[in-house]
């Protein structure tokens, strides 16, 4: 729980921390359950109710060059955005 936590930038009590363990110890016993579930002949949704999603056409429209959209990054690589690496063992 701490690593997840440290993952996520969030700074957490030892209260905290063992009420979210048991909480998500909770949301994981619960999908345990959806798998035990027959879902044979059931047809896959995105929604659990009907929804009307009209798409667009997908069609490339104007854009902005690297310079522009790189023009106010606090750090760049290139062509590329740099940001600071969060994961350990990084360099």
């Amino acid at each position: 729980m701490q690593e997840i936590a440290f993952l996520a930038r969030l700074a957490l009590t030892d209260a905290e921390v063992e009420r979210l363990r048991g909480e998500l110890g909770a949301i994981l016993d619960y999908v345990e359950k959806l798998r035990a579930l027959d879902t044979a002949g059931v047809e896959p949704m995105t929604h659990a109710v009907p929804m009307d999603c009209p798409l667009r056409e997908d069609t490339a429209g104007p854009s902005l060059t690297a310079d522009e959209a790189l023009g106010q990054a606090p750090r760049r690589d290139e062509e590329f955005f740099e940001v600071p690496h969060i994961l350990s063992g990084s360099k």
